[in-house]
Parts: structure tokens; sequence; C-alpha cells
């Protein structure tokens, strides 16, 4: 598990999942740098050595070139790419604007696909292989609630996106997988409770969902990517790893 000389960015890393992905990263001894549109929680998240912040809309491809140029000059190279960054605003189909539509195809999957071209462009310059994980979700399988299927959407775009990026790189010995994150106790989750129902409701009627009767925590997440991360998960492209506590089983 010791990532020892080796350099991650890890994009939405500022908070939530994205940042428990940071901290099990920077355990591990890799150096970090978290892209992320939030400057306050981005510079409160990074230590200015081995954990380095950068402003960046991942949905940019200005913003991603320099991502990973920055990544290289600070660091040296590029190994490991977490592609974490996500929007999911709650809106009906019926209610739902083409901006609304545009807006969350943008984070979500464009992102994913300039970070991965940019990124791998990198690693096969640099001859060494690479590891690129996709935070994908439980809605890549199977829909979680009304009013997100914009982000449905979207995350089954990410896992096709996954599968085919992983064949086409398998041959420069850059691995591509994906997690798929159930209900995580994040700042976004929490704004999630649907109109006119209380917190405590909407929390009580998740929790009934999973069997292990808890909501996942960021660390949760930090866990399987930096398993993905390391050499324990050497023989592994092209998969996706459910971490939801079971609630894909209900």
């Amino acid at each position: 598990m010791n990532l020892g000389g080796k350099t991650a960015i890890v994009t939405g890393g500022a908070m939530g999942i994205g940042l428990g992905i940071v901290s099990r990263l920077a355990e591990a001894g890799a150096n970090v740098l978290i892209a992320d549109l939030d400057e306050k929680e981005g510079e409160k998240s990074a230590d200015g050595k081995r954990v380095k912040f950068l402003k960046t809309d991942v949905s940019k491809e200005e913003d991603v070139k320099k991502m990973v140029e920055v990544a290289v000059k600070e660091f040296g190279g590029l190994d490991i790419v977490v592609n974490n960054a996500g929007i999911y605003p709650q809106k009906h189909v019926s209610e739902m604007t083409k901006e609304d539509f545009d807006k969350v195809m943008s984070v979500n999957l464009r992102s994913v696909f300039l970070c991965t071209r940019e990124a791998s462009k990198q690693m096969i310059s640099q001859g060494r292989g690479g590891k690129i994980i996709n935070i994908t979700s439980i809605d890549a399988l199977h829909p979680s609630m009304i009013g997100l299927a914009h982000y449905d959407a979207s995350k089954h775009g990410v896992w096709g996106f996954t599968k085919n990026s992983a064949l086409e790189l398998a041959e420069h010995k850059i691995w591509v997988n994906a997690i798929a994150p159930g209900g995580i106790a994040t700042p976004g989750v929490a704004k999630m409770s649907p109109a006119g129902a209380s917190m405590e409701k909407f929390l009580a009627a998740f929790l009934a969902k999973i069997p292990m009767r808890r909501i996942g925590e960021p660390d949760d997440i930090g866990k399987v990517a930096l398993f993905l991360a390391s050499d324990l998960s050497s023989y592994m492209t092209g998969s996706q790893i459910v971490v939801d506590g079971g609630v894909l089983l209900s």
C-alpha cells in the first residue's frame, strides 16, 4: 500500500468523498494535487508540501491541461488520477432545461474524458503505466431517486467510458477502474432531502434500504481508492467496485 514517490491528482478533492480519497493517498505517501473550484476548502485541505491545491474547472479543456502541467511541474510526474468531481442537482425531466442537462454532463462526464485524455498522454510519455480511478455511483447501475435523470445518464456514461478506455489504455499498462458509491455522508448529500420532507424522515427512509443500517463515510471510498491506486489491484482494469453498504441488494 506504499505510494511513496507517486503523484496523484484528485478532482473535486476539497471536501466530501474527494477529501476522503486525498487523505488516504497522502497517508500512503503519495504527492497529491487537489483540483477543485472551491478555493477556501481546497486551500484548507492542502498542506503546501505533499498536498497542494489548484483551482480547476474540470469541464474546461484549458483548465485540465494546466492541471496536468502543474502536477508534473510540482511533483515531477503523474501516476494516479481520480476523477471524482461531480454535481447532482435535483430536477424533474419535465422541468429540466437544456442548460441544466448540459451542465451536469459537462461536469460529470466531459471532465472524465478530458482528464483521462490529458493524464494518459502524460503517463504514456513517462512509460511506467498508471492508474485512473473514476467515481461513478450506484446510479450507474440502478436509479436511486426521481429527479436525477441527468445525473444517472452521466454516471452510466462514465461507467461505459471506464470500460472502453481501460481496453484502449491496457497496452500502456494504464489500468482504469471505477468506484460506485452508495449513500455517503457529504455536504452535498446533506442538502438532498426532497422538498417538503424533513431531513430526519428522509434519512430514516434512506437507512431502511441499507442492509448495514448506516450511511457511508468518505473514508469508506478513500480506502477502496487506495486499493485501486496500489499494487494490490495489479490484475484489475475495466472493473467497477460497488461500495454501498448493500443497498443494491434491496
